[in-house]
């Protein structure tokens, strides 16, 4: 092959490569948009259905065990939509949320012990 058709080829190649790159990066900018606009609902939801002091110990839970946050939201963010809720929640109606979900969301440990007899050729040996 001579140089121009080498040449050619990369700067087809080199093309192809920024044009995927471009694909994906357009679609990561329209991914992040879509978590922010998510992210912006939530709060505003959120917003409007606790009070203050219930949002900043929501706001502090979330510091500590994200997990267990994101689950009270998601609970309080299913009550309003269902209508369940009257009013703004207050920081003990918020308590009382937080003991349903960790009763629900606890994971019992159990402990099995497993005792097998181990023979001993020693033992066989005093026997005999």
């Amino acid at each position: 092959m001579a140089d121009e058709d080498l040449e050619a080829i990369r700067k087809q190649r080199l093309s192809e490569l920024q044009a995927r790159h471009g694909d994906n990066s357009n679609d990561q900018a329209q991914q992040e948009a879509a978590k922010q606009r998510e992210s912006e609902m939530r709060n505003n939801i959120l917003a409007q259905v606790l009070d203050q002091a219930a949002r900043a110990r929501l706001s502090n839970l979330a510091l500590v065990k994200p997990e267990k946050a994101k689950a009270v939201e998601n609970y309080l963010i299913q009550m309003a939509r269902f209508g369940q809720l009257s009013g703004k929640v207050s920081e003990p109606g918020l308590i009382e949320i937080l003991e349903k979900v960790s009763q629900q969301t606890d994971k019992k440990t159990t402990v099995k012990f497993n005792r097998r007899k181990v023979m001993d050729s020693d033992e066989d040996d005093e026997d005999d």
